[in-house]
């Protein structure tokens, strides 16, 4: 299945929640990527722009989105950005698809 990681921001409503009734939302998580499908590999709390980084695999583009969508429409997060992940053999294929392309493409300042 297709690997994604997500990052997100929660709302100040959010974490004053959870201030407030400390919990682990690893499992939350995980049946949300569950309920579309899909797998939670890995979820951290982070410093920084994201509060949360996760790596999840969806079997395909839309589950990862509804999955994405679901937890957006709840109001729960500020940020919430879904980025699909390749392997280096996939990264390879595409290098070697481009390398053979024909294409008349020129960048703006050719």
């Amino acid at each position: 299945m297709p690997h994604f990681m997500v990052r997100c921001q929660f709302t100040d409503a959010s974490a004053k929640a959870m201030v407030g009734k400390p919990q682990d939302r690893t499992g939350m998580a995980s049946a949300l990527c569950e309920g579309f499908g899909g797998k939670l590999n890995s979820y951290y709390f982070a410093f920084g722009d994201y509060d949360v980084i996760a790596i999840s695999e969806f079997p395909d583009n839309t589950s990862a989105l509804a999955a994405s969508l679901a937890a957006t429409s709840t109001g729960g997060f500020s940020r919430f950005e879904t980025t699909p992940l390749m392997t280096g053999k996939e990264a390879e294929a595409a290098m070697k698809r481009a390398h053979g392309a024909k294409t008349a493409y020129q960048p703006p300042h050719a």
